[in-house]
């Protein structure tokens, strides 16, 4: 029997997550006892999971994996990939942040209040926001603030505001500081105009400057003051409203027009599209990753078929597009991510164990790697042997397109700078990924010069 506990729930002393043989479980301790008991006996949990906000669970006769303080194990219903606060889009992080509000509210008509408002409570499953910590509700009591009030402008606010009015890029930070980012940076960072936004104002500058006036004080102050429900939830309305009319300005990247600049005639495309679709029939995946994803053309070939797919892009904008897309389309299937390939998400915080680099949520079933090796190897002088070993260690098989020379969009990319790249030809890239996979197909695209692969790797599951 193996067994262990899943490093990212150590934190709080109500329960913790952990896996035995494979299943995933989740140990209430006796200190949540009455907590959890007011919870499902409330109806709070039955609103929550019957609005789809809340991961469902079922309790069962397992054995805790620590017998002393244990009170209770239940199996939480399991959320397909597990994807981070900056790795999501504006419109993903800006959903996340209502779910959470809502949740709030919800849980104030039932008598209990949120003590966790973490952004890494929110897991997405396609398009769809869900909480999954059944551990993060307090009783309310009259009077006392909402003790995560603090942890939601850090998770989430500050975030929101920074990529709406200066940066898109900037929703990265969330990776330098997993515990939210800091009011007074955010506050610093801002220009003087925000403070014209009574919502800006109030959460984050007048929110910072008490940080620094009561700091290990600032709860015992405001509890002394107290605070009404009713003032509780002007604060809640106040976040929820703001969030609601923040909009990204209207920006151009590199790739989120991509497919209206492209090269490939309609011949080739439509070629394209029918290869991937014979290759996937030939594998048959449960999952698909789409690496350099741009607006999910194909990600969405593979999600008819009902397959779950993490479509990944460096372009915030594309992402937003496809998410938003998948969103209106109510598209469960699709998992829009950002995420640059030369620089993928780590493993961070605690003895980083506490979140998951890419590599270790892998491996996907099958892997889409289109119109992108020519962006590695020569955009980014990654050599073949690299990018044929880190496919190597993410999928079980890879569609992946060779895109030569010859082909304009590679010429376009050698007009500004040396041809260095000698060995970016087709033999070196059949030897380098045959080291790592059984080439089992090539095709050539109609009307291109670009060639298709279906590819099996070497070392199976």
């Amino acid at each position: 029997m193996s067994e262990r506990v899943i490093p990212g729930s150590f934190r709080d002393p109500s329960g913790f997550v952990f896996q035995r043989d494979g299943i995933l479980f989740r140990q209430i301790n006796q200190s949540y006892r009455e907590k959890y008991e007011h919870l499902m006996s409330s109806g709070l949990y039955r609103t929550l999971t019957e609005q789809g906000l809340l991961v469902p669970h079922v309790e069962v006769d397992e054995p805790p994996l620590e017998e002393q303080p244990a009170y209770k194990v239940i199996r939480p219903e399991t959320v397909p990939f597990v994807s981070y606060p900056y790795e999501w889009c504006f419109s993903q992080l800006r959903d996340a942040a209502l779910t959470t509000l809502q949740i709030q509210k919800l849980a104030l008509k039932h008598n209990m209040m949120l003590k966790d408002a973490s952004a890494f409570n929110i897991l997405y499953t396609g398009s769809r926001p869900v909480f999954i910590d059944s551990l993060s509700f307090d009783d309310y009591v009259e009077g006392r603030p909402w003790i995560a009030y603090r942890q939601f402008c850090q998770h989430f606010f500050a975030p929101l505001v920074l990529v709406s009015m200066i940066d898109l890029r900037l929703s990265r930070l969330l990776s330098l500081f997993p515990d939210g980012i800091p009011l007074d940076m955010a506050s610093d960072l801002l220009p003087r105009r925000s403070n014209l936004r009574m919502s800006v104002l109030t959460h984050i500058h007048l929110h910072s400057k008490a940080q620094h006036r009561f700091q290990d004080k600032e709860q015992t102050a405001v509890s002394k003051r107290g605070i009404s429900r009713m003032g509780l939830q002007g604060i809640i309305d106040s976040l929820e409203s703001a969030i609601k009319r923040m909009t990204l300005k209207n920006k151009k990247t590199v790739w989120g027009d991509y497919y209206n600049a492209t090269n490939y005639s309609t011949e080739a495309f439509e070629c394209k599209q029918r290869v991937v679709e014979e290759f996937i029939t030939h594998i048959s995946p449960q999952t698909v990753w789409d690496l350099g994803a741009n607006m999910g053309v194909f990600s969405r070939i593979a999600a008819r078929r009902g397959i779950r797919t993490v479509a990944f892009d460096s372009d915030p904008i594309a992402v937003e597009r496809l998410y938003l897309e998948c969103k209106k389309e109510g598209d469960g299937n699709i998992l829009p991510l950002m995420m640059d390939l030369t620089n993928v998400s780590p493993a961070i915080g605690w003895s980083n164990q506490e979140r998951m680099s890419l590599i270790e949520r892998g491996r996907a079933d099958m892997a889409f790697a289109l119109a992108l090796i020519h962006h590695l190897a020569i955009g980014n002088n990654v050599p073949m042997a690299g990018i044929a070993d880190f496919f190597g260690r993410i999928c079980r098989s890879l569609v992946i397109e060779f895109v030569p020379k010859q082909d304009s969009q590679v010429k376009r990319m050698l007009v500004s700078r040396e041809d260095i790249f000698n060995t970016y030809n087709i033999e070196t890239f059949e030897h380098e990924f045959s080291r790592k996979f059984k080439i089992v197909k090539s095709v050539n695209v109609t009307g291109s010069s670009r060639i298709l692969y279906l590819m099996e790797n070497r070392a199976g599951v």
